[in-house]
């Protein structure tokens, strides 16, 4: 027996749902990256900025992350940095606190941003880690008109001055 091609085209549909399109479908997702200018942090034991005076250095390598429609006004996106710590010779602790941030932009207008703390600790074998932060969930506004593509999410580390000037200098 053959079916024609057509009367296959309302079941298919018919499989999709309601009809509602966009609730079915992933939604369009915001851009997500790293902040060249804050993606890598270099601490120093006092004045000295020889590698000998290195107590940590950590670089961002990436975000993982997902996005989903939560109702017909919202868009939920997940971003997990992943980090990179080297622990330098003037280290006294094996223990560190790493902060990075997670804004949300509107073009070039930051919505929100929050600065969360990576704790880590190196093993007594261990100069190295590799870690992923913590998941952070940004729960973002849309209309029919307005999808979550409009939005950028950065991440970085949350520097001071002198830190983010020291970045600037060696690019």
């Amino acid at each position: 027996m053959r079916v024609h091609p057509a009367l296959l085209l309302p079941l298919l549909l018919g499989a999709c749902g309601d009809g509602t399109i966009g609730e079915k479908f992933p939604p369009p997702c915001p851009t997500a990256g790293l902040v060249r200018d804050t993606a890598d942090l270099t601490r120093y034991r006092g004045a000295g900025r020889d590698i000998t005076d290195q107590v940590l250095t950590a670089r961002l390598t990436g975000l993982a992350g997902s996005c989903r429609r939560d109702g017909s006004d919202t868009v939920v996106t997940t971003v997990r940095p992943g980090i990179d710590l080297v622990r330098g010779p003037a280290a006294t602790s094996r223990t560190v606190d790493v902060a990075y941030f997670v804004a949300v932009l509107d073009g070039e207008k930051i919505l929100d941003k929050q600065v969360f703390t990576l704790a880590a600790e190196f093993p007594s074998n261990t100069d190295r880690l590799r870690l992923t932060g913590d998941e952070v969930e940004l729960r973002l506004p849309v209309t029919q008109k307005r999808s979550a593509a409009v939005y950028r999410i950065q991440v970085g580390f949350q520097l001071t001055a002198a830190e983010l000037q020291l970045n600037r200098a060696v690019r």
